[in-house]
């Protein structure tokens, strides 16, 4: 049985299955992560989504930004008009079963993974985590996230996820500001001060960073037998400089690769853009 973690999909479902072939992939033995955005920009985000509920217990990952878009035009907290290429999964008949099944996920994921070099402690986020967090806060942070998805009154939550502030953390913080804090932290970061204030503006590569912002990797301190996976910031291609944070979006949809880490034993599989099962 091995673990796969693969990068940003965002409906490029051609690529995909492509890349589960070329891998090796069997869901009645295997295990796959993803990092989010599983849709949105490609051209079959309904196709994607069908995928990886099919799965089951096989699948796991962790919403995305993009994601989260579409639970917020498909609940009606957010217009339809810039969801262009979301238009067959939300006119789709299981829709909703794929929207609730959707809402099910964490924003984060820590598991203990047996590897060559022993176990290693895994978490893995969408776009990153905060200077100062630790993986057992990050987990705690998503779980209030995932709370307020799953509640009755989720559609207040989607509604008011929008917007850059607070721009900085703090336990003091309640209610919608704190929700839309924590989840630009796991969903949108990219650059952020030692302090914790983001920068959700910026979005090229690691060394165009504003004054007195760098990219937020840059800042973690990971413990002995720790690893951090993260997508999202497609500019990176994967590269952070660093071993233990490792960065899977190699944009695919931007007409380069879709990326597949083997977690036992840290082989890399990737398919281009165009690459069809």
């Amino acid at each position: 049985m091995s673990i796969y973690a693969v990068g940003d999909i965002q409906g490029c479902y051609d690529p995909l299955r492509h890349l589960l072939d070329k891998a090796g992939f069997d869901d009645a033995r295997d295990t796959l992560w993803c990092v989010g955005d599983f849709i949105n920009r490609g051209p079959k985000s309904l196709e994607t989504l069908r995928f990886l509920k099919s799965l089951g217990q096989a699948f796991t990952g962790v919403p995305g930004n993009h994601d989260l878009h579409f639970l917020a035009a498909w609940s009606g907290a957010q217009k339809e008009g810039k969801f262009q290429t979301l238009q067959a999964l939300l006119q789709a008949p299981d829709c909703g079963e794929l929207a609730q099944w959707l809402r099910g996920h964490s924003l984060a994921h820590r598991a203990t993974v047996t590897t060559q070099s022993g176990d290693t402690d895994f978490l893995m986020v969408h776009a990153g985590i905060a200077p100062g967090w630790s993986f057992a806060q990050s987990v705690a942070r998503a779980a209030e996230i995932a709370a307020v998805l799953r509640a009755p009154d989720y559609r207040d939550y989607l509604k008011a996820m929008y917007g850059d502030k607070p721009d900085t953390f703090t336990e003091e913080l309640r209610g919608m500001e704190r929700l839309r804090v924590i989840t630009n932290v796991l969903t949108r970061v990219r650059f952020c001060t030692a302090g914790g204030k983001l920068d959700m503006q910026h979005k090229d590569d690691a060394d165009t960073a504003p004054p007195g912002y760098r990219p937020w990797f840059e800042f973690q301190q990971l413990a002995p037998g720790q690893k951090l996976l993260f997508g999202h910031w497609a500019m990176l291609d994967g590269r952070t400089g660093r071993a233990d944070i490792i960065g899977l979006d190699t944009g695919c949809v931007w007409g380069r690769a879709l990326t597949l880490l083997r977690l036992d034993d840290g082989r890399k599989f990737s398919v281009s853009c165009n690459a069809s099962s």
